[in-house]
């Protein structure tokens, strides 16, 4: 099995079958544009138009779950255009967790599980504080705990790593060059 087994809509709601990714390097991430990460857009951005032509492909995939991407498909791909440049695909609004979650969030989150945040990181002890006062039960679990949470997939469509909301897109470029 791979995430080239999975298919979802696109912003303007065109059918995707991902295996149109194969042999590429993917990055896919929940997103929401209301929210205390969603610069994290423009570093996303950053990354696909600097390897884009080596076979990086981003997939965003806006979620409305924790509150924070309220509007259409149309205004959050024109939020993102306007503010963010975002020439990277989008998907239509999905749940990303519990009994609803499209099958590929089900399937991401089945192969590469939460590790937890870096509390040294003062956003990740704030998230980390957050979820143990707001929804402790979910620290427990391998559920998608926030926005921005980026699962890296190599040229096979195997899920090789899972980072957390708090890790900067630019972060991953090392992980990502290795795989190009």
């Amino acid at each position: 099995m791979s995430v080239y087994h999975y298919s979802a809509r696109n912003i303007r709601g065109t059918e995707i079958n991902l295996e149109q990714y194969k042999d590429k390097v993917l990055l896919i991430v929940n997103t929401a544009s209301k929210c205390g990460f969603t610069s994290q857009y423009g570093d996303l951005q950053k990354l696909y138009e600097k390897y884009q032509d080596r076979g990086l492909i981003i997939l965003g995939f806006p979620s409305n779950q924790f509150g924070e991407e309220p509007g259409s498909n149309e205004e959050v791909n024109v939020f993102c255009q306007i503010n963010y440049g975002v020439s990277f695909p989008l998907f239509e609004k999905i749940d990303v967790k519990g009994d609803d979650k499209h099958p590929l969030f089900n399937y991401l989150t089945e192969q590469a599980g939460f590790k937890g945040f870096d509390v040294s990181q003062s956003t990740g002890k704030l998230l980390q504080n957050m979820l143990e006062t707001q929804d402790p039960a979910t620290l427990a679990t391998d559920e998608i705990k926030w926005n921005f949470t980026k699962f890296l997939i190599d040229r096979q469509g195997t899920v090789v790593q899972r980072f957390e909301t708090p890790v900067d897109p630019l972060d991953i470029e090392p992980a990502i060059e290795e795989l190009l």
